[in-house]
C-alpha cells in the first residue's frame, strides 16, 4: 500500500501552478513507519523500478511543461489564427478590389464599343442617305437626259417626215411636170430635145 500511495503523490502533482497541500503531521509519520517497515521487510527496489519511477518523473513533468507550453501554445495559436484570418482578409479584399477593377474595365470597355458601334451606325446611316441622294439626282438627270433624247428622237422624226414630205411633195410636182410636157409633145407631134439623160 505504501507504494500506491506515491504514486498517487506523484499523479497528483501535475499542475505547476498549484504546490500539493501539505499532508497531516500523523499521515506523514504513519507514512515514514511504513517505509521504515518496508525496507526492512522489502529488499532495496531493482534499477527498473527507479527507471519506470524516473520516467513517470519526466512525463509528468513534461505534461506539466506541455501544460505550460499549451498556455504559450495556444497564444501562439491564437496569434497564427489572427494573422491567418488577418492575411484572409487581407486577400479577400484584394480580391475584391481586384473584381471591382475587373467588372470597372469590361463595363468601361463595353461602353466604348458600344459608343463606337453607335458611331459606326450612325456615319453608314449618313453615307447611305448621301448615297441615296445621289442616285436620287443621278435618277432625274437621267429622266432629264432621256426626255431630252425623245425630244432630240421627236424633233429628228419631225424633220425626216418633213424633208420626206418635201421629196415627195416635189416628186409628185415632177411627175406632173413630166406628164404635162409629154401631153404637149403628143399634142404638137414634136420630140424633146433631151430624150433621156443618159444618151
Amino acid at each position: 500500500m505504501a507504494e500506491e500511495e506515491p504514486k498517487k503523490v506523484e499523479t497528483k502533482t501535475p499542475s505547476a501552478s498549484e504546490p500539493p497541500p501539505p499532508p497531516p503531521a500523523a499521515e506523514l509519520a504513519q507514512a515514514t513507519q511504513d517505509v521504515a517497515e518496508e525496507k526492512s521487510v522489502i529488499p532495496p527496489p531493482p534499477t527498473e523500478e527507479k527507471l519506470a519511477e524516473s520516467t513517470e518523473v519526466a512525463a509528468v513533468e513534461k505534461a506539466a511543461e506541455s501544460t505550460e507550453e499549451k498556455s504559450t501554445e495556444g497564444s501562439v495559436n491564437r496569434d497564427a489564427v489572427l494573422s491567418r484570418v488577418a492575411t484572409e482578409k487581407r486577400i479577400s479584399l484584394i480580391k475584391a478590389w481586384e473584381e471591382s477593377e475587373k467588372s470597372k474595365s469590361e463595363n468601361k470597355a463595353h461602353k466604348k464599343l458600344s459608343s463606337i458601334e453607335a458611331w459606326e451606325n450612325s456615319k453608314k446611316a449618313a453615307l447611305e442617305a448621301e448615297l441615296k441622294q445621289i442616285e436620287e439626282k443621278l435618277e432625274k438627270k437621267k429622266a432629264e437626259y432621256v426626255e431630252k433624247m425623245k425630244n432630240k428622237v421627236a424633233l429628228i422624226h419631225k424633220e425626216a417626215e418633213e424633208k420626206k414630205a418635201i421629196v415627195e411633195a416635189k416628186r409628185g410636182e415632177d411627175l406632173l411636170k413630166a406628164e404635162e410636157i409629154a401631153a404637149k409633145y403628143r399634142a404638137t407631134g414634136t420630140t424633146p430635145k433631151k430624150i433621156l439623160g443618159w444618151f
